[in-house]
């Protein structure tokens, strides 16, 4: 199974009351379910890969509306032939979608009634119907993180997005393929979705893929920054040596002062120790206690008195 799966998993048997599971309700049909009329009259039908889903619309509604759904098992012919399961709900569907608030005698509403997301544990559970209809998460193993819901209507899709803004949650909206989607990046924000919709299991899978990788992320950055730290020093290393080289090819030419001969004398014997090791080095050779900035002054004295020298040896070259 699918992340995805689970989560739908663990928020059907999220425990509602009768106006969450009405809310819930409402969002499942309206961004699920497609309306029909035949010469039975008007009849609702989804339509779904995930059985389960199915199976718990239909005892929504047969728990709200006392109401038996008509199952049917479809077949694939083409791609992965996995099994379609459609519900059918003939029996009291104009009284449904009016009890729903979503069709009146003014039409059919996109927008998320506002009944049913009022208040928090309602609005809660319609966003637990959006995500059960046409929601996804990426497995938080892969390398990037992204939680939507897609929907066919434009207007649906920005009420959704302001639901989820009610709970601090910054989803975009996009359209993508002729369908809009409303999405979060934010692993954290991913995180605080799944624990609005009480997917408990699900959020501590989530959380625990997400430390153990933002854990090995860290330590990646701070190996290569250690890294690229040891190639610097090394670099100026080589470059001091050179430097030293040039001083003591021209030393008759030259009046060093002691404290930079005492510098030199430590870089050549240790040519890969870092600043704070030549300080320590001087110290135990010397007895003098010399700072960092100190020891970088010195090291810097040291590339200014061969300047000159080395200007030659390029322009020979």
């Amino acid at each position: 199974m699918s992340f995805t799966s689970d989560v739908k998993g663990e928020i059907c048997l999220d425990a509602l009351d009768i106006y969450e599971a009405k809310a819930q309700l409402c969002a499942l049909m309206q961004v699920k379910a497609t309306l029909h009329m035949n010469w039975q009259g008007m009849y609702v039908a989804f339509q779904m890969e995930n059985a389960g889903i199915i199976k718990h619309i239909y005892g929504l509604v047969k728990r709200l509306y006392h109401v038996e759904g008509r199952l049917s098992v479809l077949k694939k012919m083409q791609l992965k032939k996995n099994n379609i399961y459609r519900l059918q709900i003939y029996e009291k569907a104009s009284e449904i979608l009016d009890d729903l608030m979503i069709l009146n005698e003014t039409g059919l509403h996109s927008a998320p009634p506002y009944k049913w997301t009022r208040s928090e544990k309602n609005a809660r559970a319609y966003l637990q119907g959006c995500f059960l209809a046409s929601g996804s998460i990426n497995s938080p193993k892969t390398t990037n993180y992204h939680c939507e819901i897609t929907t066919s209507n434009e207007q649906l899709a920005a009420g959704i997005q302001k639901v989820m803004e009610r709970f601090f949650l910054p989803a975009r909206l996009i359209e993508r393929k002729n369908v809009y989607v409303v999405y979060i990046k934010a692993g954290d924000k991913i995180a605080d979705f799944l624990r609005l919709c009480n997917a408990s299991n699900a959020l501590f899978a989530f959380e625990d893929n997400r430390i153990q990788r933002d854990f090995y992320n860290q330590l990646t950055r701070l190996d290569n920054c250690e890294v690229a730290n040891e190639m610097k020093t090394f670099k100026a290393a080589k470059e001091q040596i050179e430097c030293i080289r040039i001083l003591e090819e021209n030393a008759a030419k030259l009046t060093i002062p002691e404290k930079i001969t005492r510098v030199m004398e430590v870089r050549k014997r240790h040519p890969e120790a870092s600043v704070n090791e030549l300080c320590d080095e001087v110290y135990k050779e010397f007895g003098e206690t010399i700072s960092k900035s100190g020891m970088k002054h010195r090291l810097s004295k040291i590339r200014t008195l061969a300047a000159p020298w080395r200007t030659m040896d390029e322009k020979k070259d």
